[in-house]
């Protein structure tokens, strides 16, 4: 399988080794006083998404959910992915598109947009739990009503263990460009398990050098650089790199995103989290190098998936 545009990973770490590279060559204290009394680390961050917030004191921390209960029909939580400036913004248009049709969540996951970002390691446990809190919260708010869920990119992979372990939570999944399905993040190790590196979050999450690379990182001609690899096309969404610039410009930004770099955010059981999946999954997948987006139902072994899935 081609490797996704948004797979980001590998362009991140050789983003990283260049800055540092610089560094060692002797642009260190420059770019350090730079990032340090020169960029803006507070700034503005409005409401990603419309209809309020609703703030949750969880396991994971404290999270944001978007959303209401306008509309009829099964409630929809929406999940953003994870990268450098992640946010619930990214999920603006389906949360547009189904505002007031039907109730419609969407979360910043812990580390992300408003959500609490402390400095601690972020794993698939971690998101796993927030996903749990949020679901538990949406159904309070339904009557006990299984919802509908939508994922994009590795949230995928969360989502699908939050629906094994609690599946009366959930009446069907989407997966939007869901990673693990390579060799590179596939695997069937025992639940739990992450591909961290403890060293190389050690060295990359460590004051006061951390600030000032994540502030390389995430740049504007840095996350235009990685939007239009996403895209495949310079015409990218504006809107998303503003918010995702003012996201990433927040006080502990930069602690969930290092632990995505070292690999602690990263499962591996990814195709023990997809194979059980026992209800109406909707795959999506966009291919490398191109902004359209091909939708099929995939019959993964254990899946009722078939052409009338109507998540």
């Amino acid at each position: 399988m081609a490797r996704r545009p948004h797979s980001v990973l590998p362009l991140l770490v050789r983003q990283a080794a260049k800055v540092l590279g610089l560094a060692a060559m002797g642009g260190s204290g420059a770019w350090l006083a730079y990032s340090r009394f020169v960029v803006n680390h507070r700034l503005p961050l409005p409401d990603a998404l419309p209809g309020g917030v609703i703030e949750l004191k969880t396991g994971a921390g404290g999270i944001a959910l978007y959303g209401g209960a306008g509309g009829n029909g099964p409630p929809l939580l929406l999940i953003h992915s994870i990268n450098a400036a992640a946010s619930a913004y990214e999920v603006l248009p389906l949360f547009l598109h189904y505002a007031g049709r039907r109730p419609v969540y969407a979360l910043d996951l812990p580390g992300f947009g408003v959500s609490e970002r402390r400095r601690r390691r972020y794993t698939p446990t971690v998101m796993i739990e927030a996903i749990h809190a949020a679901a538990a919260e949406i159904r309070r708010r339904h009557d006990g009503a299984a919802l509908d869920a939508l994922a994009l990119s590795l949230s995928a992979e969360y989502l699908a263990r939050t629906a094994l372990e609690r599946p009366r939570d959930y009446r069907c999944l989407a997966l939007i460009s869901p990673t693990g399905f390579d060799a590179r993040l596939s695997g069937r190790s025992p639940r739990g398990g992450h591909r961290g590196k403890d060293r190389l979050l050690a060295t990359l999450d460590a004051p006061p050098w951390g600030r000032a690379l994540f502030d390389a990182l995430v740049s504007r001609p840095s996350m235009r650089f990685f939007l239009e690899k996403t895209w495949g096309s310079p015409d990218i969404d504006e809107g998303l790199l503003a918010y995702g610039y003012a996201s990433a410009h927040q006080p502990g930004a930069e602690h969930a995103p290092f632990c995505f770099i070292a690999g602690h955010l990263f499962p591996t059981d990814a195709t023990a989290l997809y194979e059980p999946l026992d209800l109406p999954v909707l795959v999506i997948h966009a291919p490398a190098a191109t902004s359209s987006i091909t939708a099929t139902c995939l019959g993964l072994p254990g899946s009722r998936i078939g052409p009338s899935c109507d998540c």
